[in-house]
């Protein structure tokens, strides 16, 4: 059963609540440790207000024997995953300019900058700026980058959706104006404007913790729509986009030990029209900003609310704040996830190529030089790229007399377009993880590759060589790449250790269940042999790996869910 906590009466709140308390415009001492050329890092409570600028002060963790060498990863917030060309282009040139020469595709249809030194912020932000992207909003105690599905073949609505994500992103930017004035306009906040700011949204001390919105168009649940804070569900009648089922109350981190942390699916709390997304959106998010649990950051998030407080209270309390009730929810059906590869045709007769990007990471190697044939590609033909939840990208709008040139480049620069990866790598995602992320407890991008080629070699030793099994591996339990939601996850426990999970779902919409507590890195494969042999034997029909493991090791799971 599930523990949650309530937070004590008398209890304080955290020290970021204080913060943000002094602080409500977000700005902090940034603008003049930006401008000092002797400091190579903010101080540990700017360290904080950079996430609202979408920047996480790091240090590189392999070589911490050594020293302390601080960096910065730096995300852009790009709705919808829609990455216009001169967009592209820019976050390009910017990562070879001032990051590590690479382009991190996140699991929230974002771009990631790794390995930034404090002198190459100020004219990367500016320069992001100027191309008409943001990296505000990107983090913090504020609504992040709105999810939307990315493929355009997969509904003639796609674009409309699009434009309620973009909408709506834009309805939940939090207003203050410190981040143009010291990434653009280099220049300090006046004290009054300090003093005096309140968020017209968000109020004074913004939410308790991050928050995350996605819309989804079943029945391909690529954006793991359940996993979100407020999601939108497309509802498609008669051809037209009649409204979105809104759900509420997802969430994938959780801390190990802590029984009172878990991830959660979202529940669906009811139907809203087009024209009541945005108030409906506002609307949760000032329940997550009054509701949430400002004492402990650990249990602040929207999915505790909806946990403690129950539904038919939570749908009650949003609809006194409409000043509207919801419409019943109406039926929907969610089948699979994951992404299309290779060239599609578009509905209008255009083109998209889905790339595979393994663990999301564009760049240039010796075999295969992705990141300058993207920039060769974008050059010439003005492509429009979107990136998808599963942190691959999609070359869309693309006329048909340029798919042939298009191909070349791609030859020209190792990257296949047909037989691009096998079926297990092309269902998996990993974070980042070390050695940048703080938070990382064990490897997990740099896990993948060796892992993936191990977990295949031992399908073929069980005579299942080309099976489909949804892999995610994340290096802490945080839930950046959404293991909690894999037929087969792992979740770094401690350095080369994991926790092993399985029993999620094709369509994404169950959550899997702890398998083996701690395995060893080396132990891997042995611990699962016994389990793909009896599934090799035990399952039924076409049966799916997650479906098997859920019926056969916890038969109280309804695996049609």
């Amino acid at each position: 059963m599930i523990q949650t906590a309530t937070p004590a009466p008398n209890a304080k709140p955290s020290r970021n609540e204080g913060l943000k308390e002094s602080c409500p415009t977000l700005a902090g001492t940034i603008g003049p440790t930006l401008a000092n050329p002797a400091v190579d890092r903010f101080s540990d409570d700017d360290y904080e207000f950079l996430k609202f600028h979408g920047i996480y002060q790091q240090d590189d963790r392999d070589k911490r024997k050594v020293a302390k060498h601080y960096i910065f990863m730096v995300r852009g917030r790009l709705p919808g995953g829609v990455v216009q060309p001169d967009h592209f282009l820019t976050f390009e040139r910017l990562a070879s300019q001032y990051g590590n020469n690479t382009l991190r595709i996140t699991s929230r249809q974002g771009f990631q900058f790794h390995g930034v030194v404090k002198s190459g912020l100020g004219p990367m932000i500016k320069a992001i700026n100027k191309a008409m992207a943001t990296t505000l909003a990107a983090c913090g105690d504020v609504n992040r980058n709105v999810m939307a599905a990315p493929t355009p073949a997969t509904s003639p609505l796609v674009e409309l959706i699009q434009a309620d994500a973009r909408q709506v992103s834009n309805a939940l930017l939090p207003k203050t104006k410190a981040y143009h004035q010291i990434w653009l306009d280099g220049v300090e906040l006046k004290l009054e404007d300090e003093k005096d700011f309140v968020d017209p949204l968000y109020g004074k001390t913004y939410l308790p913790r991050k928050f995350k919105t996605a819309f989804a168009i079943p029945p391909v649940n690529d954006i793991d729509v359940f996993t979100n804070c407020l999601g939108f569900i497309a509802i498609v009648e008669d051809g037209q986009l009649a409204g979105y089922n809104l759900i509420a109350g997802g969430g994938m981190g959780m801390n190990h030990g802590n029984v009172q942390t878990f991830p959660r699916l979202a529940d669906v709390i009811g139907f809203v029209t087009r024209e009541q997304v945005i108030p409906a959106a506002k609307a949760v998010v000032t329940m997550h900003r009054d509701f949430g649990d400002r004492t402990n950051r650990k249990h602040a998030r929207l999915k505790y609310v909806l946990e403690e407080m129950g539904v038919e209270p939570f749908r009650k309390e949003v609809e006194e704040r409409l000043g509207f009730k919801f419409q019943p929810a109406r039926p929907f059906k969610f089948t699979r996830q994951g992404d299309l590869y290779g060239w599609q045709q578009q509905l209008d007769g255009n083109h998209f190529l889905g790339l595979y990007v393994e663990a999301g990471r564009i760049k240039d190697t010796e075999q295969t030089q992705l990141k300058t044939a993207l920039r060769k590609i974008v050059e010439q033909f003005r492509t429009e790229i979107r990136l998808t939840p599963s942190q691959n990208l999609l070359l869309v709008n693309v006329k048909p007399a340029e798919r042939e040139p298009i191909n070349q480049i791609l030859a020209e620069h190792g990257v296949a377009v047909e037989n691009q990866a096998t079926v297990i790598r092309r269902a998996s995602m990993a974070c980042p993880a070390l050695p940048t992320c703080g938070l990382a407890l064990a490897e997990s991008e740099r896990l993948l590759p060796d892992l993936l080629t191990r977990i295949e070699d031992l399908l073929k030793e069980v005579g299942l060589p080309d099976e489909e099994v949804i892999i995610r591996v994340t290096g802490c339990p945080n839930g950046c790449a959404r293991s909690s939601m894999a037929e087969l996850g792992f979740i770094g426990k401690a350095p080369g250790k994991y926790q092993i999970y399985v029993g999620g779902n094709e369509a994404s919409t169950r959550l899997n269940r702890l398998y083996k507590e701690t395995i060893k890195t080396e132990d891997i494969i042995n611990e699962l042999r016994p389990t793909f042999q009896r599934f090799k034997h035990e399952r039924i029909g076409n049966e799916r790996f997650g479906d098997f493991a859920a019926r056969v090791l916890w038969p109280e799971v309804d695996v049609s869910i």
